[in-house]
C-alpha cells in the first residue's frame, strides 16, 4: 500500500478498497461523503484507476473533491 493510502486510512480507519468496494451503492456513497481531506480523496481515485475504473464512483470523487476545495 502507498504512503498516501496508509496516511489516509490511518485518520478515517477506512481504506479506499472499504470505501468504494462497499455491497451497496448507498456505502459507497457514504465512503465517498466522509472523505474530509484531499489525501484520502487521492487515495481513492488512486485505487478506483487501478481497479475497476466506474465512471460513476469517479464522477462522484471529482464531485467531493470540489466539495472539499470550498470548503478550504
Amino acid at each position: 500500500m502507498s504512503n498516501e493510502a496508509t496516511e489516509s486510512t490511518a485518520s478515517t480507519g477506512l481504506t479506499p478498497e472499504q470505501r468504494l468496494e462497499a455491497p451497496t451503492t448507498h456505502l459507497v456513497d457514504a465512503g465517498i461523503a466522509t472523505i474530509h481531506d484531499m489525501a484520502t480523496l487521492r487515495a481513492c481515485v488512486a485505487y478506483e484507476n487501478m481497479n475497476q475504473q466506474r465512471v460513476r464512483i469517479l464522477r462522484r470523487l471529482a464531485e467531493r473533491a470540489q466539495e472539499i476545495r470550498t470548503q478550504d
